[in-house]
């Protein structure tokens, strides 16, 4: 319940960007559908030409419903369900999904995937959960840091045949010692509106998962 709660907080903090993500193919499929209309009725239709604006309203389309599916997994309420899945797919995933997010907080967005495939066991949901918390995490402890400092870095690697790790660094003000080692305690936060959940049910999923998610300084800050 509350990890679904969370993610439900979370795309509703970045309700705008999804609207202006959708609103470009939907408006790039009007503005394509309206110029058909005026060659159809032209005296000597250019069917090359049609045929090529048609191609660009099913892409567009099939972006559209992409943002839509990517969303509906993210929301979705459902038991908890494992299976075979490729980290570094998973990954790619929200990095896709939080692109305009980034965009719209002047934050570069970057990911380094493993060479090979990694495949791991586990809900598929739960990992991107994790994952989108923490990039989130992370654009917002940008949110004063000169432009060209702000950047995220996400990596995959295979650490041995039982282990493969996701790495996410931000460039941000960093977090203090005495800090460091509550940050993924319940309701511990160093937001003036935050509730301190995310990293405390992000621990949750990972440890369940068999795994350990841990917080440490970057060397460049």
């Amino acid at each position: 319940e509350l990890a679904h709660m969370n993610r439900r907080a979370t795309v509703g903090e970045m309700s705008a960007s999804l609207a202006h993500e959708l609103n470009q193919p939907l408006g790039a499929i009007l503005t394509n559908a309206e110029t058909v209309e005026l060659i159809a009725n032209s005296q000597s239709p250019d069917m090359a030409e049609i045929k090529e604006i048609m191609a660009d309203i099913k892409r567009d389309d099939q972006r559209a419903s992409e943002i839509i599916r990517r969303l509906r997994n993210i929301l979705k309420k459902a038991p908890s369900k494992t299976k075979d899945f490729d980290l570094n797919e998973v990954v790619r995933e929200v990095f896709d999904f939080l692109a305009v997010q980034a965009g719209a907080r002047g934050v570069a967005l970057s990911n380094v995937p493993a060479q090979q495939m990694l495949q791991v066991h586990g809900d598929r949901i739960q990992i991107q959960q994790v994952i989108l918390n923490l990039i989130v995490n992370g654009m917002e402890a940008m949110a004063d840091a000169p432009a060209e400092q702000r950047q995220i870095i996400g990596r995959t690697v295979q650490l041995d045949d039982r282990f493969a790790e996701i790495s996410i660094s931000d460039f941000g003000p960093g977090i203090s010692s005495a800090d460091l080692e509550k940050v993924f305690d319940p309701f511990f936060t160093t937001k003036t509106e935050g509730m301190g959940m995310g990293l405390s049910i992000a621990r949750t999923i990972v440890e369940t998962h068999g795994g350990r998610i841990w917080a440490e300084p970057h060397a460049a800050g």
